[in-house]
């Protein structure tokens, strides 16, 4: 058969889609983001391609997808945008189990002296003895010279994330925090002038205070109005380190430390600072801006304990080879393996294959120049895509549909080049490679093209037009058409700055070679490059901390700006219960307004009813999910409906409770931008779901997953916000690592029900709705007073008691007492 063909796919936002794709060809799906092209590729035909496969074995496990059915499918291989593993453990070396194969030879083959005799043995030579101690089984063996018997060194102990063989200083994270002095004390001024950037007001004094009584009990000159550049070698240690301190216990041994604060038992900048970091974490305030990270001091950054970092192959310890680039690695493995014979070989020869093979598929992506311990967390997108697809697409196989997402999401034109020469070897071979994509030059370079729209969500969902690129371009109905068609103009004159550049100096973070850029304030700055070049580090790992002085990685000029938000390629949510609704901030309102309709209010049920993450409301079975996760162990789970909700997530008592005609879960499924309006939420809640339409995006149903419906979107400002200081109404620069997205526009006091045109809110069930001014205007900035618990006041109509300002603001009825701040699509909050 000749074409795979599908027939009536009616998944998602799919119309009934019969498709006939050629076999054994590059076809290039395109169209505008929610069109419907990864339904149809990835929920639709793999879906389908493993089920069948699975069939064809006699197991079941997969539920059919929304389509008639797929002639001509063969196995399937999708390679998808799947978020990277955050976890700052995650190395090259895990992410492509090349660690794991290399710690395998280590436990094989490591050499390393008798702790009995001293004499170097290699665990090769050793005889083993298996010993059950409790539950667990303890391997050991004996030396070939003395004969005595020790625990053998085994792959835990060349492991950096098990308790056995991390460091345990730093534990196998190979850093250690530590007080950056230069950002907490400012030598060129006094104490009293503020030298020391965490002592404040009152505390200052106190500080001062106790700093002199310990100066004068040491014997030391007066500090008073004397920059903190010209103290003297023991001031310095004693402000830094305290009374404490050991050069002044070694310059002055004849004097003990003072016993009180009064006498001046003087803490310390360094040991204040490393107590509140265990007190509260290295994200608190106050703390963070004064921590910097360094090598380990006990294992030197090797992550390893003294055991597994002792231990060596070829004359090599495992952590220089984690050190080593790929290529060096690669090499070191083929000496290996053509030094080794007999015995010795037979034991590691399948991992040293393993090892070559994949160092082979990421040297061919143009990867080698990585090392094994480098973070997954500081690649590049276009790093990450590359190593993700490595795993695969130098294959063998041959007759398998390959299925590819997006594969050139943040690669270089140079690296293009390279993907494409792959995907038509894997065409050559005899695979069907289907791609999702709209880079022009993998566009170019297909056999066939499919084009789905005309737009998004509901308005997509259709083939368009297919064929070659002058099709597509002939199709009225395709957007991808009218891009084609349209020529590109060049712009015909760049902005002028507006006021003084941003400047970097001296930037040395990971690759970056002693760089200095001045980037123009008040314009649209593109930074270009391989992939791999240094983007990525100098925009969000230098440049986004804000001004930052010192000899290396300085920033100045961001003073000036009002805040630093950063889009990156991560995902917007790493929890599946994270949906279209909870992401823009409209789910609380919507439940809100459920609760005070009659028809809850008569059955008692209260918003926490109508949670899917709470119970109460919910379905239990699957937890307010709608679905449920069958594990097919060597396959990707699956989702299927839910058997006793049916994917609708509720009890049945909380749906018959209707809004406007609709139930809970009917709402869930409206399609933002389209059936926002048709409720009727207060005007303040409204426009959360407009900014997407105007940008020419149609959100799926607000109960898609966040992660399903807008990860394949393109990214949006993450979790948390820097902003520097600055006067108000600076232009901000779209660059940095927000962690916390703005508040939404228009959020505002929430009535429960609607009074009398100008009428007081009450607390409870009744009362008229007031403008969100007025709310701000009562409320002000007045701190709350201590020892006041916030009582919640009864659920009866007309209580005059307000609600507790601090409560409201938790739960995002109220804003946020800030003056002014710009949104996340530009619109300003009252």
């Amino acid at each position: 058969m000749s074409t795979l063909t599908i027939v009536g796919a009616r998944e998602g936002n799919l119309r009934d889609v019969t498709l006939a794709i050629p076999k054994n060809k590059i076809t290039v799906f395109a169209g505008v983001s929610g069109s419907g092209k990864s339904t149809l590729l990835v929920d639709v035909l793999a879906t389908e391609c493993q089920r069948l496969h699975l069939e064809a074995l006699s197991m079941q496990g997969i539920p059919k997808p929304a389509v008639e059915r797929v002639r001509g499918a063969s196995p399937a291989i999708a390679i998808l945008q799947d978020g990277a593993n955050r976890n700052p453990r995650s190395t090259v070396g895990t992410a492509t189990d090349v660690y794991t194969a290399l710690r395998m030879v280590f436990e094989k083959l490591g050499e390393y002296p008798c702790p009995h005799c001293g004499e170097m043995l290699c665990a090769a030579d050793c005889v083993e003895e298996t010993e059950r101690v409790g539950d667990d089984f303890r391997v050991y063996q004996f030396c070939p010279a003395c004969g005595e018997r020790m625990d053998k060194v085994t792959r835990t102990e060349f492991s950096f994330n098990t308790r056995e063989g991390a460091c345990p200083a730093c534990e196998g994270m190979g850093e250690a925090l530590s007080v950056d002095r230069a950002a907490a004390v400012d030598e060129s001024l006094s104490l009293e002038d503020g030298a020391v950037a965490f002592w404040q007001a009152k505390y200052r004094e106190y500080q001062i205070g106790v700093f002199r009584a310990a100066s004068r009990h040491f014997g030391l000159p007066d500090p008073a109005r004397v920059p903190v550049g010209a103290f003297d070698a023991l001031q310095k240690a004693l402000l830094y380190e305290g009374a404490e301190a050991p050069a002044l216990k070694e310059a002055l041994p004849h004097v003990a430390p003072p016993r009180k604060v009064a006498d001046g038992r003087f803490e310390g900048v360094v040991p204040l600072l490393m107590r509140r970091l265990g007190e509260r974490g290295p994200d608190a305030k106050g703390v963070r801006p004064y921590l910097v990270r360094a090598a380990c001091p006990v294992c030197g950054g090797e992550r390893l304990g003294p055991r597994g970092r002792g231990a060596t192959v070829a004359g090599t310890q495992l952590p220089q080879l984690a050190n080593q680039s790929l290529r060096e690695l690669a090499a070191w493995v083929r000496r290996v393996s053509t030094e080794l014979g007999g015995p010795r070989r037979a034991m590691v020869k399948d991992y040293l294959l393993d090892m070559e093979t994949k160092l082979a598929r990421i040297g061919a992506v143009g990867l080698d120049y990585l090392t094994l311990d480098r973070a997954t967390v500081t690649l590049s997108g276009g790093e990450l895509q590359r190593l993700r697809l490595s795993a695969v697409l130098d294959s063998e196989l041959s007759g398998v549909v390959y299925i590819l997402d997006e594969p050139t999401a943040g690669l270089h034109p140079r690296d293009t080049e390279g993907l494409v020469d792959i995907l038509r070897n894997l065409r050559d071979l005899g695979n069907t490679v289907l791609v999702i994509e709209h880079d022009l030059d993998v566009m170019r370079a297909a056999d066939h093209l499919v084009d789905l729209g005309p737009g998004a969500g509901a308005c997509g969902g259709r083939v368009v037009a297919e064929g070659s690129l002058a099709d597509l371009a002939a199709a009225p109905d395709s957007a991808t058409g009218r891009f084609l068609a349209r020529p590109l103009a060049p712009k015909a004159a760049p902005r002028t700055p507006r006021c003084a550049p941003i400047e970097i100096r001296n930037a040395t973070r990971f690759n970056l070679d002693h760089l200095d850029a001045d980037i123009p304030a008040g314009c649209l700055v593109t930074v270009t490059g391989p992939s791999g070049s240094g983007k990525s580090t100098l925009v969000f790992d230098v440049l986004a901390q804000g001004d930052a002085a010192g000899p290396e990685n300085a920033v100045s000029g961001c003073g000036h700006l009002d805040r630093i938000v950063a889009v990156e390629q991560t995902p917007i949510a790493r929890m599946k219960r994270s949906n279209v609704a909870t992401y823009a901030d409209v789910w609380a309102p919507i439940r809100a307004a459920f609760a005070a309709a009659p028809e809850a209010r008569s059955r008692g049920l209260s918003a926490k009813a109508f949670s899917f993450n709470t119970p109460g409301g919910r379905c239990e079975t699957c937890e307010g999910m709608g679905t449920v996760t069958s594990n097919l162990l060597f396959f990707k789970d699956v989702q299927a409906p839910c058997p006793t909700c049916r994917g609708r997530r509720f009890h049945d008592e909380v749906l018959e409770a209707t809004l406007d005609g609709r139930s809970i879960a009917d709402v869930l499924g409206v399609v933002g931008g389209r059936g926002a309006g048709r409720l009727r939420l207060p005007p303040q809640d409204r426009p959360h779901a407009r900014p997407a339409g105007r940008r020419g995006t149609r959100l799926p149903g607000t109960g898609a997953t966040a992660h399903h419906a807008l990860g394949r979107r393109g990214p949006a400002p993450e979790a948390g916000t820097r902003a520097p200081r600055g006067r108000p109404g600076a232009h901000a620069l779209p660059a940095g690592r927000a962690h916390a997205r703005p508040a939404p526009a228009g959020r505002g006091a929430f009535p429960r029900a609607a009074g009398p045109p100008g009428g007081r809110r009450q607390h409870g069930r009744g009362g008229g709705a007031r403008p969100p001014g007025a709310v701000r205007e009562r409320l002000g900035d007045r701190p709350r007073p201590r020892g006041r618990r916030c009582r919640r006041a009864p659920r009866v109509r007309g209580n005059p008691r307000r609600p507790c300002r601090a409560r409201h603001r938790r739960h995002g009825r109220l804003p946020a007492p800030d003056a002014r701040e710009v949104g996340a699509h530009g619109a300003e909050s009252p």
